[in-house]
């Protein structure tokens, strides 16, 4: 590298410390000053049965986008509104019985603000604010003001937002994680708020992938093997389970075990006879990933999931794959 180089990238460095230095520095400044107005914010939010409507302008409607986004996918229910388009019919958007509105402006002086915040005050829509000035018309007007502590901006002369925007976007985080653990939000609803993508993939569960009914490759013990093997090759899975009178669950015939008993008079057997006791199982409500753990580890192709003893259903490990769980 030559020396030009080597010193421009040098203070490349130097800049990107900086302002990740400065900004983690505001996030701890905001971190320390969180009080009894953070709790208040939430019990309003909380107590709504509507929306929470986020609204802001610039960087600031940018951010608020996202604690929507986020608010959304983490059982609140959210929107974004944009302040100019409130003032020209979507304050429609905004419902007085039940929604509450997060307002956004550092300074707390935006005037495209003017419109939704009076909206909110005629109503009697819960306000928050959060803002950098506790002294600002936004905060004053709002029934919680959450105000941002003084931080000194990365960019230069600290004319563009960086920390202030940072600060706003991990707050609105802390609120909608905090709003998620009052409310006990389980794995099972966030998975049917992301049903696409990884984190979707990885909250499957065994009962929305296998095999059910007359899927389900089913055989007594006293069954003939010559009957048992056509069971195993119409049911396609290269397997079956053996059951008892009651329907429990006694063994497992696979391939390996045809193998294993392969003779002249293999056909002359039963089911029982033949078959592994004790077969790995798994339950309905076992995720996904956690079949497919069990299979890889005991190099096996299929489940059988149990409910009380019984097959309900099959899972085979293309079933896993086919879905994206791996």
């Amino acid at each position: 590298m030559r020396r030009q180089d080597t010193t421009h990238a040098s203070a490349d460095i130097a800049c990107a410390r900086r302002v990740l230095r400065l900004e983690a520095e505001g996030l701890e400044a905001m971190a320390q000053s969180l009080d009894e107005l953070f709790t208040e914010a939430l019990d309003l939010l909380d107590g709504r049965t509507g929306r929470v409507v986020v609204t802001g302008i610039g960087k600031s409607g940018h951010v608020a986008r996202k604690i929507a986004s986020t608010l959304a996918s983490t059982g609140t229910p959210a929107l974004f509104v944009h302040p100019a388009e409130a003032s020209h019919g979507d304050l429609g958007m905004i419902e007085p019985e039940g929604d509450a509105v997060i307002a956004l402006s550092n300074s707390g002086e935006t005037t495209e603000l003017a419109d939704l915040v009076a909206y909110a005050k005629r109503f009697h829509i819960p306000l928050i604010a959060i803002t950098g000035r506790a002294d600002s018309a936004l905060a004053q007007a709002a029934d919680v003001a959450l105000v941002l502590p003084a931080s000194d901006e990365a960019s230069p002369m600290g004319l563009a937002p960086t920390t202030s925007t940072t600060v706003m976007l991990a707050l609105g985080d802390a609120i909608a994680v905090a709003l998620l653990e009052r409310k006990g939000f389980s794995p099972d609803r966030f998975h049917a708020l992301h049903p696409g993508g990884r984190l979707g993939r990885m909250l499957l569960k065994v009962a929305d992938l296998m095999h059910r009914g007359e899927e389900v490759p089913l055989a007594s013990g006293d069954t003939a093997m010559a009957d048992a093997l056509l069971v195993m090759t119409n049911k396609r899975f290269g397997c079956v389970a053996i059951v008892d009178g009651d329907g429990v669950l006694q063994g497992v015939i696979t391939d390996g075990d045809l193998r294993r008993h392969m003779s002249p008079g293999l056909l002359d057997l039963r089911a029982a006879e033949v078959m592994t006791r004790a077969p790995r199982t798994i339950g309905a409500d076992a995720l996904a990933s956690e079949a497919v753990g069990l299979m890889n580890s005991n190099a096996i192709t299929n489940l059988f999931v149990v409910e009380d003893g019984r097959p309900v259903g099959i899972l085979h490990i293309h079933d896993c794959l086919r879905a994206g769980v791996a």
